[in-house]
């Protein structure tokens, strides 16, 4: 399926590595102009080598006050990808304040300042948008030692409804994308056991892991217009596993 996005400007959110970097590279593919957020100024740098004409802005999106600064002005955005996220690994006996409050803040508060400075943009200019929260599998089902994470990604199900409820009257569409485990760097470093790796693997009735390809590729599909219609929903990316 081939997308157009000329005359389009997007940002993404964890745009270094991973899932991220793959969508901007789709999108500036695609025709769109790109505005890549990663904390890592060394993945921007080899990232714009990648795209040229690619806008950098390099902060940590879970300094409120950072965020603000570095996004105030970012300018007219039609297409939005929340996409940054950590998952940090503790027992749930062993989950301390820091590392809760870390996952909370970069998974599910910085969605909701990104969006509220990209949406009022939207509306002030009178444009319809699409705005895309990467989330989960974890929203529904818990992984041992990631609590934090599949407590960010259950609360962003309903943000994304919360948003799409009340940005729909401005033609907003607000929607996840909800994957499996995707061997990113982050995936695989929740992942690190070969034994729970491979009991996972049989789990799936697809007998596979999704490829950022998979993820990518639907992200598109709900930021175009051939998803016209759909909005407060998501596209599980998982391979089967949750009809199990």
């Amino acid at each position: 399926m081939q997308f157009n996005f000329s005359g389009l400007r997007a940002l993404v959110t964890g745009a270094g590595k991973g899932i991220g970097r793959d969508t901007v590279k789709a999108l500036h593919a695609s025709g769109a102009r790109v505005v890549a957020v990663s904390r890592t100024h060394a993945d921007l740098v080899s990232l714009s080598g990648e795209c040229p004409g690619v806008e950098p802005v390099c902060v940590d999106l879970g300094d409120w006050e950072a965020t603000g600064q570095a996004l105030g002005s970012v300018g007219p955005v039609d297409l939005l990808v929340n996409n940054a996220a950590v998952a940090l690994r503790q027992p749930f006996l062993e989950v301390t304040k820091d590392f809760f409050d870390r996952s909370i803040n970069v998974n599910l508060r910085s969605v909701m300042q990104v969006s509220q400075i990209v949406a009022r943009g939207m509306i002030d200019r009178g444009v319809p948008g699409s705005i895309v929260n990467i989330s989960s599998m974890l929203a529904l089902i818990p992984f041992p030692n990631l609590t934090s994470y599949c407590c960010s990604k259950g609360a962003m199900t309903m943000l994304t409804k919360a948003m799409a409820l009340e940005l729909g009257p401005h033609k907003i569409r607000v929607n996840t994308v909800n994957p499996t485990l995707v061997m990113t760097d982050m995936g695989k470093g929740v992942s690190a056991d070969p034994e729970f790796v491979r009991k996972l693997k049989e789990r799936h009735p697809l007998r596979k892991f999704a490829e950022v390809e998979d993820v990518v590729n639907s992200i598109l599909f709900l930021l175009s217009d051939r998803s016209a219609s759909t909005s407060g929903s998501g596209i599980f990316v998982d391979a089967g596993y949750l009809v199990t």
